[in-house]
């Protein structure tokens, strides 16, 4: 593997770049799923971009610090690449400006907290569970 793809994770899977027990947000139909589920506890959304540095490291420092039981809040993870149009529905049903990388709080079928880039913080979910 180059140097290039190794720092952007070009041929790198979910599941190897993964610590957490991560649900796959892979269809559209999904989202009323976590609507639904986020009535009875949270829901987190990560949108990553796998070839982005930057999204790289806040997934990895987001997995490091994360430490919310999946009795308390479930963590999805939206692969940005190969479902660009699960992350436009994301955006317009929970009325949020797309951004790459982004975490989502669904609570009670709305967003009631985002962050992007460096405003990713793990620690930041704990007041939402």
């Amino acid at each position: 593997m180059s140097l290039f793809n190794s720092m952007f994770g070009a041929n790198e899977k979910q599941g190897e770049i993964s610590k957490l027990n991560w649900l796959p947000l892979e269809s559209i139909n999904q989202l009323e799923e976590i609507i639904e589920i986020s009535k009875q506890k949270s829901i987190v959304i990560f949108k990553h971009s796998t070839r982005c540095f930057i999204s790289k490291s806040a997934l990895r420092s987001f997995e490091a610090k994360y430490n919310i039981s999946s009795d308390k809040m479930d963590a999805y993870y939206l692969d940005l690449l190969q479902y660009r149009s699960i992350s436009n529905e994301v955006a317009e049903t929970f009325v949020v400006t797309h951004q790459s990388p982004q975490i989502l709080v669904i609570k009670n079928g709305v967003c009631v907290y985002h962050a992007s880039h460096e405003n990713i913080q793990a620690k930041d979910l704990e007041k939402f569970v």
